[in-house]
């Protein structure tokens, strides 16, 4: 299904170029006539290695002030004699990255402490439900795996287990992966706008082509641009536009698209009442969106509580997620929502939703209708949803699993369902994770793609169509 969903902050007013965001760190220095000076510093890493050569920028809350760092071989940047004041800390873009700050919001007095450290990860690279989407660095897309309504592109309906070119796409920026069908954003050279192309199963309209048509390869959505996200879910796709409003089509039966009704719609329909989101994340037959005053909104499907605002009653327009601020990631399963929260020390992840396997992290199996904390986990620097489990990436670039086992989709060796954090065996320098239909995908700083779990009609891309308990390399070219 739509297991894979996550997003992260997209910086909706900027240039469309890429579906990146920076989610900064705000650094509330307090008491403006404090004759006090601060050093501002902090640490920049992609799967736990220094980044070196990497711009961060420091203004205060009316731009008065601005100043530059440049990070050393160390990953370390720095500013010095800095006067009190509200400061917002920004490393600058790179491309297929997103900078992920220790995840807080900061009151300091000058007694607390002024480190702030950043990581990177490539969320928008990696995505899979039945079959496995990759985005190569040079923005061709490989896919593999479940091929039935022909969502690897390649023209045909064949199973591939090893990964096969979209060859018709290319300055590709970010992909996703629905239940049958794919996604991808595109800027292609020379171009001033985005395009979003689909392909695969088309039955409820999904591929936003205009028709209910099959495509083995992919075609334009039409009468949309200026994309910055996409995200499929499993019959239905939403697209977040630069002027921060979401647009969605394809299957409408529990109000996935958000526009009112619960009628499909074969075009991109508008989103009702949602301005200043920042990034989206479609689930199974359900959608979360992430604003820019740090709230969730989530609308569709509500059987197991996943829209998380304490009732089970679906709803065809946009409802709060209760409980929750200063949110900074989400994530969508099958029927379970994630956030991970800025907290004043550290962040935290949240979950809700469906817990019938312990996707929802809490040491139970209980469902939950609103928000709660799973605990004793930090330094995360994303988060993803496979059908029934979840999938965390840590700042060291170790992973973290829970959930449903039964394929092996965590990763630790076993099929023994766990309702806590379990450490993915083996795997170091990763920068992005993505979860599937049981099974787990992660992408390691040398670009090599790891996956485990399921390997039915060869989604692990390891050239076998074998489950694997642990990480294997998939065959990328």
């Amino acid at each position: 299904m739509n297991s894979h969903r996550t997003a992260r902050r997209t910086n909706s007013f900027s240039s469309a170029l890429v579906s990146l965001s920076i989610v900064f760190a705000a650094l509330m220095l307090s008491g403006c006539s404090d004759s006090r000076t601060y050093t501002v510093s902090g640490t920049i890493t992609s799967g736990g290695a220094p980044l070196s050569g990497i711009t961060v920028n420091l203004a205060d809350n009316n731009s008065s002030f601005t100043a530059t760092a440049i990070t050393d071989a160390s990953g370390k940047y720095s500013f010095t004699d800095i006067a009190g004041g509200i400061y917002t800390v920004t490393p600058s873009k790179t491309t297929f990255g997103i900078f992920t700050p220790p995840l807080r919001r900061a009151y300091l007095d000058g007694l607390s402490a002024t480190e702030f450290n950043f990581s990177i990860t490539n969320a928008g690279r990696l995505s899979g439900t039945n079959h496995t989407i990759f985005l190569r660095t040079d923005g061709t897309v490989w896919t593999w795996g479940d091929n039935s309504n022909g969502q690897l592109g390649n023209g045909s309906t064949a199973d591939s287990s090893v990964p096969v070119n979209v060859a018709v796409l290319t300055g590709v920026t970010a992909v996703s992966a629905g239940n049958t069908h794919s996604v991808a954003l595109r800027l292609e050279s020379g171009a001033t706008t985005t395009t979003v192309w689909t392909w695969g199963n088309n039955a409820s309209g999904q591929l936003g082509d205009g028709t209910t048509d099959q495509r083995t390869t992919p075609v334009q959505v039409i009468n949309l641009d200026s994309v910055v996200a996409v995200s499929a879910g499993s019959d239905h796709t939403v697209a977040l536009k630069n002027d921060g409003t979401v647009w969605a089509w394809g299957k409408n039966d529990t109000g996935q698209l958000g526009n009112g009704s619960t009628l499909a719609s074969a075009a991109p329909v508008q989103v009702t009442g949602l301005s200043n989101i920042i990034a989206v994340a479609a689930g199974a037959n359900f959608t979360l969106a992430l604003k820019n005053d740090d709230t969730v909104w989530a609308w569709g499907k509500n059987d197991t509580g996943q829209l998380g605002n304490g009732s089970t009653s679906s709803s065809a327009t946009p409802v709060q997620v209760s409980g929750l601020v200063n949110v900074v990631a989400i994530g969508a399963g099958d029927t379970h929502g994630i956030a991970i929260r800025s907290d004043a020390t550290t962040l935290s992840v949240w979950t809700w939703g469906n817990n019938t396997n312990g996707q929802l992290g809490v040491g139970t199996t209980t469902q939950h209708t609103t928000p709660v904390q799973v605990p004793d986990l930090k330094d995360v620097a994303s988060v993803a949803a496979g059908a029934d489990h979840t999938v965390a990436l840590k700042t060291d670039g170790t992973v973290l699993a829970w959930g449903s086992n039964g394929n092996g989709q965590l990763g630790n060796g076993s099929t023994t369902q766990s309702d806590a954090p379990v450490q993915a065996s083996g795997l170091s320098g990763i920068i992005a994770v993505a979860g599937g239909s049981q099974y787990s995908m992660a992408l390691k700083n040398d670009n090599t793609v790891w996956t485990w779990g399921s390997n039915g009609n060869g989604r692990l891309g390891n050239g076998t169509t074998t489950d694997s308990l642990t990480p294997v390399q998939a065959l990328v070219p």
